[in-house]
């Protein structure tokens, strides 16, 4: 595992590379194709590979191939590996999937589980295609390979480093030259251990003119297909390729994976939108709930991730605050305040993609406050935002911060609601990661904000350090540099 520095400059220019901690199962499959000698045909996975929703005990990996294909992974940890390289037989120490068909019904796209893992554990993996041609498969050919680590168990008291932000491809902002998004070069050479996607994935409704950006995004979505041509621009970028490649997401959406401030339960487009998100994101749901975003990441003792949906379940933007209205949804605001209130973890982190006290109007085509904060029209959702403060306030909740995106400029909070000068919770927002920056605004003041920070004027990702006795929060531009650092302490 990687050792603690003492101080958080030093992180920001150190970086580690992850290690093995204990040794998983070993299956013993019969013949493997690991066994033959090829060559990678990364033609075969045109838009790469991504590994996603890691756990202590399993992970999801994303492939998608040119067309109808047979998939197989197997696995193993780097020291079967080494086992594997030098038995030279048909009995190898891996684990494997069933071979699994691409199709044209989810645009050729497989989020394919891995279970049965061991905890803190370094995973080795191969992706196997057999294309399709006429009515017969052709021989299995090695396409992708990559590693991963599992996550900690939860007993366990380990550092963990992640970055997070939002807002991709926005304002004619999309891909440019060869390595498309470089902000993705920036983000990898920090070694982080995760990348939390807090949204605005891709701009839907915003057309990407060519020049200067690469053709491809030259229209606003509104169908399935082009939904998922969307996604799939994205994933022409090689910088974006490079990073998933390496480094595990936790993924959830905002407003433009279907467009500007939508709520879910109204708008025709949002099972379309859905669908494409999650065909072309490792994103794993409950099978009773199969379109439900919402949960939770448990990394070792000192760190819990709830990671929210605020699209699918809204009400309106322009109804009137009120009891009856709602960001989250019952099922899910009851599942939040039910995790935080019974999390054994140090920090208790709430990701959000729309911030807690930023007034976000809304406009002529869709009016009402599009975020938690409310309006001068009596819109908003300060009502339901009330609803989790009052929890944090009431079972006395230590160490809860939030992380936000959507607005496009970086900005942190201190927030002492109940106004007795002691700091109940903290806000940190980041973003965009490629579109315009946003125009600034303070918070409102009902949560009672301290400001420590708020800048825009250029791309940005947030960069966290979490120990037992500490969360330290950078503000990372595209050229690496830290704007703004700080430090809270454990209580």
């Amino acid at each position: 595992m990687r050792r603690l520095l003492p101080s958080f400059l030093s992180w920001l220019l150190i970086c580690w590379s992850p290690g093995c901690v204990s040794p998983s199962r070993e299956g013993l499959p019969p013949s493997s194709p690991f066994l033959a000698p090829v060559v990678l045909a990364e033609d075969l996975l045109p838009q790469g590979i991504a590994v996603g929703d890691v756990g202590s005990g399993g992970a999801i990996i994303w492939v998608r191939t040119d067309g109808p294909a047979s998939v197989q992974i197997e696995w193993a940890t780097p020291a079967q590996w080494e086992i594997i390289s030098k038995m030279g037989s048909a009995r190898a120490p891996v684990s494997r999937t069933d071979r699994l068909a691409t199709t044209i019904e989810t645009d050729y796209t497989l989020s394919v589980p891995i279970e049965g893992l061991a905890p803190a554990t370094r995973y080795r993996y191969h992706v196997w295609i057999e294309r399709k041609r006429s009515s017969e498969y052709e021989q299995p050919t090695l396409a992708a390979k990559g590693e991963f680590t599992t996550l900690p168990s939860a007993s366990t008291p380990v550092a963990a480093t992640f970055v997070w932000s939002a807002d991709l491809g926005g304002q004619g902002h999309c891909r440019q030259g060869e390595a498309g998004y470089p902000m993705f070069d920036v983000m990898r050479r920090k070694d982080p251990d995760f990348f939390l996607f807090l949204g605005d994935t891709i701009y839907a409704d915003n057309v990407c003119p060519a020049p200067p950006n690469e053709p491809g995004a030259n229209f606003v979505a509104a169908t399935l297909d082009e939904y998922r041509a969307r996604h799939r621009y994205q994933r022409g970028a090689a910088a974006l390729r490079r990073f998933l490649e390496t480094v595990p997401v936790y993924v959830t959406w905002d407003d433009h994976e279907v467009r500007n401030n939508f709520a879910g339960p109204f708008d025709e487009r949002m099972p379309k939108g859905r669908q494409a998100l999650r065909e072309y994101w490792p994103i794993e749901s409950p099978p009773d709930d199969p379109h439900r975003l919402y949960r939770s990441i448990r990394y070792g003792a000192d760190l819990e991730l709830f990671l929210l949906d605020t699209r699918q379940y809204r009400s309106r933007n322009a109804e009137p605050d009120g009891p009856a209205k709602t960001m989250l949804g019952s099922a899910q605001l009851q599942w939040l305040l039910d995790g935080i209130s019974q999390s054994t973890a140090t920090w208790k982190v709430i990701a959000t993609s729309v911030p807690l006290s930023v007034p976000k109007g809304g406009g002529d085509t869709v009016p009402g406050n599009d975020g938690w904060a409310g309006g001068s029209d009596g819109t908003g959702f300060e009502r339901e935002r009330q609803v989790i403060v009052k929890t944090i306030l009431g079972k006395r909740l230590q160490n809860v911060v939030f992380l936000a995106g959507d607005i496009h400029w970086a900005q942190a909070n201190a927030y002492d609601p109940d106004r007795d000068g002691v700091v109940d919770f903290h806000e940190f927002v980041a973003g965009p990661l490629s579109a315009n920056p946003g125009r600034i605004t303070e918070a409102e003041g009902s949560l009672n904000p301290t400001r420590l920070f708020n800048e825009s004027g250029y791309q940005n990702f947030g960069l966290v350090r979490v120990t037992k006795t500490l969360f330290e929060v950078a503000i990372i531009d595209q050229i690496g540099a830290a704007r703004f650092i700080h430090r809270v302490a454990a209580r």
